[in-house]
């Protein structure tokens, strides 16, 4: 099968960067949510509803630590 639209390479988007998302914005989001899962977890395996909520805190705030660090160029760029 063939397509019929031409493609000219200035019509192509630019290469990603070849970070693969390694970046610090990256890792501290990432590492905050799994230590806030196992948080949540523990919570309601006890079951004791302040560990819930305090998994759910660190959650919100490892989002909040990731956005800042990407709004400060620790992140991947969009181009």
């Amino acid at each position: 099968m063939s397509s019929s639209v031409k493609l000219n390479p200035q019509d192509l988007p630019e290469a990603a960067p070849h970070n693969h998302g390694r970046t610090l914005a990256a890792w501290v989001t990432n590492v905050g949510l799994v230590v806030a899962a196992v948080i949540a977890a523990l919570g309601i395996g006890i079951p004791q509803m302040t560990l819930v909520w305090v998994g759910t805190a660190v959650a919100v705030v490892s989002l909040a630590a990731g956005g800042a660090l990407k709004a400060l160029g620790h992140g991947q760029t969009s181009s």
